[in-house]
């Protein structure tokens, strides 16, 4: 009897640019750890099914606030793998902490050496991509946070690569920064004019949701992995630290992190990215 021959694996190196809330940590393992398990069941759900394989690499540098953590260079990158994927962080993306500047460079250097690679981020890692490319990064301008289950509105691109006819599409939401534009050529020389980076996804709070380039970049503003109890519990630690100071609004937020997302939507979309799927978009 003739069995179905088996895809090659996906290998993906995920950067941790921060540790969940203790709790969360004690329960479900770090953001890597986290995001494994994500993409593990959207392997299961790709046509035919497709192994991940998960590297974890720590990045954060700030030994006062207890993170020991150093960004790699290029060279101890394993030539197997194909695909990037950089956390979330309640660092700002557009900061000047040496280990984010480290950090740049490295993308930068990487997408120049790595032309195979594919690139992916999550809040924090769509937002440094982005700066990586010459994109702007900064505080919404009114200080305003973005919080908890937050519906988007697709674009044409979105809508292909999240195979859906719907105009939403729905991700928890845990940031007050934002990418304000659009990578080009016009903002950086790793780009040509023949690179036409697209935003797949915005709301009224922050225009540009995702961004995403043929083979090469596919980032969320929106988390992936965030559930419930996650969202509750980031929240919290948010308002304990100073960061959201409305705590009418981080309440309204929380009564929200019920509702179904399509965090395992995007998740598969990104798969498909890193699998080489999706050459036809845009």
């Amino acid at each position: 009897m003739a069995t179905q021959e088996s895809e090659d694996p996906v290998r993906m190196l995920v950067l941790e640019t921060d540790s969940p809330h203790p709790d969360i940590r004690d329960e479900k393992g770090g953001y890597s750890d986290i995001l494994n398990a994500l993409f593990q069941d959207a392997g299961k759900e790709h046509d035919p099914p497709l192994e991940i394989e998960t590297e974890m690499h720590y990045v954060v540098d700030d030994p006062e606030k207890g993170h020991h953590g150093h960004v790699p260079q290029v060279s101890d990158v394993d030539p197997s793998i194909n695909a990037i994927l950089i956390t979330g962080s309640m660092y700002d993306a557009h900061g000047d902490d040496p280990w984010i500047q480290q950090l740049l460079q490295f993308l930068r250097d990487l997408w120049i050496e790595r032309k195979d690679m594919k690139f992916s981020g999550v809040c924090f890692g769509h937002q440094i991509l982005s700066r990586a490319l010459g994109a702007k990064v900064e505080q919404e301008p009114n200080g305003r946070w973005e919080l908890s289950h937050t519906e988007m509105d697709l674009t044409s691109v979105g809508q292909r690569l999240f195979q859906t006819k719907d105009k939403k599409l729905s991700l928890h939401q845990m940031h007050q920064d934002q990418v304000t534009i659009v990578p080009s050529a016009s903002t950086t020389d790793l780009l040509t004019e023949d690179d036409n980076v697209e935003n797949w996804a915005s709301t009224e709070h922050t225009k540009i949701q995702g961004l995403y380039l043929r083979e090469r970049l596919f980032t969320s503003q929106g988390h992936l992995s965030f559930d419930e109890d996650m969202v509750h519990l980031e929240i919290e630690m948010r308002v304990e630290s100073g960061g959201i100071r409305d705590k009418e609004v981080a309440e309204k937020a929380k009564d929200t992190a019920h509702l179904r997302h399509d965090g395992l939507v995007v998740a598969g979309a990104i798969l498909r990215f890193f699998h080489g799927d999706d050459r036809d978009i845009p």
